[in-house]
């Protein structure tokens, strides 16, 4: 908590302090020894559930509707375009230009699709906490983006998986999983959500405390509920949040208090968690690899993906579609993505995860920090922001 005020003051985002607290008290700090990225990956779970349904919730309908088409754009066709620039330099700056450990296409996807997706923690944390205000509808952009991406990337992390397990996986099989996915998730987050709020308002609790409580058991049945469907989950959970956020609630005010805590709380358990299972001596290692495939990401692919996923929406100014492209922000979602590696047992899923831990420290750093002054050089600040 002290980190926090902290980070505001320096301008450092709270929850690379998070993970800098978890790696001072791991194995080559304070020798915590915790290595255990299954423990890691159930933590990250239930922590994005909340984040995710949180965000839903606080997100006003009336601010996506004008935006909903950049959003979904960025979400999908970015996260997909994102994934194949930046694993065609993976796998080329593996092969040919410094000829370090051998990494095959579909490993070098992998190794991408883990990282494709804005992390929605950050994004969430870094504009709500500094109370940045942006033009155009840029801020309703980015988080609906980041809150709507993260399924588009664990769905290519999930069939990559597959695809280097089975040795293949067919172009229709892989169309049906992604249409099962996305429909299934879409369907039962807007039905789910739709009952939720309906039994929040007709139950009768003496005790409004539980109200909280109760919702808490309703997006943990609302993501278990749609992954046996076959759909996705974190998909599904940020619908329900929107569809909650956007009714008429009891006890409304006591649900957000106890939420905008909550959330606070497991982002500091997923933080420290993440800081916690990696080994620092091991990301210096990969330095060379993860600050050459970052950099990439952060000037060339993700500003790739953003213009050309924004093509057909002319009314977005250039200096907009610029900050948008800085605020690619990574976090803990690309961390608990690149734990599925590791569970499923691939080649080299070690690698993948410090590259990936070592960039996604780089962003906060990069990215994080500068999120105000980039908003400022790019004159897409509104004018009654009180920074």
């Amino acid at each position: 908590v002290i980190a926090v005020k902290a980070g505001s003051r320096f301008w450092i985002p709270a929850l690379l302090l998070f993970l800098a607290i978890g790696m001072f008290f791991g194995s080559d700090g304070l020798g915590i020894q915790f290595s255990n990225p299954g423990i890691a990956q159930f933590v990250g779970i239930v922590a994005l559930n909340i984040i995710l349904f949180s965000g839903g919730m606080d997100t006003l309908m009336t601010n996506i509707k004008p935006i909903a088409g950049k959003g979904i754009a960025l979400a999908t066709v970015g996260v997909l375009l994102n994934t194949l620039l930046t694993g065609l330099f993976i796998y080329l700056f593996f092969h040919i230009l410094f000829h370090f450990e051998s990494l095959s296409i579909p490993e070098s996807m992998l190794m991408a699709a883990v990282m494709s997706s804005t992390d929605s923690a950050s994004v969430f944390s870094i504009l709500r906490s500094r109370n940045i205000k942006l033009k155009q509808g840029i801020g309703q952009i980015l988080e609906l983006e980041s809150g709507s991406n993260d399924p588009m990337a664990y769905m290519l992390t999930i069939l990559i998986i597959g695809y280097i397990q089975n040795g293949g996986i067919s172009f229709s099989d892989a169309l049906v999983t992604l249409g099962l996915q996305l429909g299934v998730g879409v369907l039962l987050g807007f039905v789910l959500g739709k009952l939720a709020v309906w039994f929040v308002n007709k139950v009768n609790i003496v005790k409004s405390a539980l109200y909280p409580i109760l919702l808490l058991g309703l997006i943990f049945l609302t993501f278990s509920v749609t992954n046996l469907a076959q759909g996705n989950g974190f998909l599904a959970v940020y619908i329900a949040g929107l569809i909650f956020g956007n009714s008429k609630i009891i006890h409304k005010n006591i649900i957000t208090t106890f939420f905008d805590s909550f959330v606070w709380l497991w982002q500091i358990i997923m933080f420290l968690t993440l800081g916690l299972l990696v080994n620092p001596h091991e990301l210096l290692e990969v330095w060379v690899i993860a600050v050459a495939v970052g950099l990439f990401m952060i000037l060339v692919a993700r500003p790739a993906a953003v213009f050309l996923s924004l093509l057909p929406f002319r009314n977005l100014c250039t200096r907009s579609k610029l900050y948008v492209s800085w605020m690619g922000l990574r976090g803990a979602v690309p961390i608990i993505f690149a734990t599925y590696p590791l569970t499923a047992g691939i080649d080299n899923a070690h690698l993948i995860f410090n590259v990936v831990f070592f960039i996604t420290i780089l962003s906060l750093l990069l990215q994080g920090t500068t999120a105000s002054l980039f908003a400022r050089k790019l004159r897409v600040l509104d004018e009654t922001t009180d920074i």
